[in-house]
């Protein structure tokens, strides 16, 4: 049983937090506005997982506190090519935020701006191009994102639907490029 919760602490320690957004919200009531802090939190491993939080409370710690153990309890795995991208495009949306992932070939990075950067991150990406359209709203982007990460399958997730051999889902890949000969000239 101490081994359980020795390596339960140790996941919790290895958890990278993220602070994507703080919004100051109203509630107007009979003697004026009372004043609430909102906070939008990514968590994740860097090493496939990741979840998203978003909770408020009148002081902006206790709202930042509140998103994260949201977003710990909201964590799901995402299949990773190699630990370092996506295996396939994938699109996502919410709202009207959209969002355009693609898997990237090594050395690229993370191509992506505000609230996406900080969920790659998380995440343990290190090679992805997003492109978000529409909405700027991180809310929106966020949940967007989330749900293009979990539609993306890996080779062996489709192998074990469809009842074949992972061989035969993906071809064999090459890292090296085609030499031509007006290239080698």
């Amino acid at each position: 049983m101490a081994r359980a919760t020795e390596k339960h602490k140790e996941q919790q320690d290895e958890i990278v937090e993220r602070l994507v957004g703080i919004n100051r919200v109203a509630k107007v009531v009979k003697g004026g506005r009372r004043f609430g802090f909102a906070a939008l939190m990514i968590v994740g491993d860097e090493n496939g997982r990741v979840g998203t939080g978003h909770s408020k409370a009148k002081e902006v710690p206790d709202a930042i506190k509140k998103a994260t153990q949201k977003a710990r309890h909201a964590m799901f795995r995402v299949p990773l090519r190699d630990g370092r991208t996506l295996h396939h495009d994938v699109y996502g949306r919410s709202g009207a935020g959209k969002v355009f992932l693609r898997s990237a070939p090594p050395g690229t990075g993370i191509i992506a701006g505000g609230p996406l950067r900080a969920i790659f991150e998380a995440l343990g990406v290190q090679d992805v191009v997003a492109k978000t359209i529409g909405s700027n709203n991180p809310y929106n982007m966020v949940n967007a994102t989330l749900d293009a990460l979990s539609k993306t399958q890996s080779p062996r997730m489709v192998a074990n639907r469809r009842n074949r051999k992972v061989g035969t889902i993906v071809s064999k890949r090459t890292n090296k490029p085609e030499k031509t000969e007006e290239a080698t000239k």
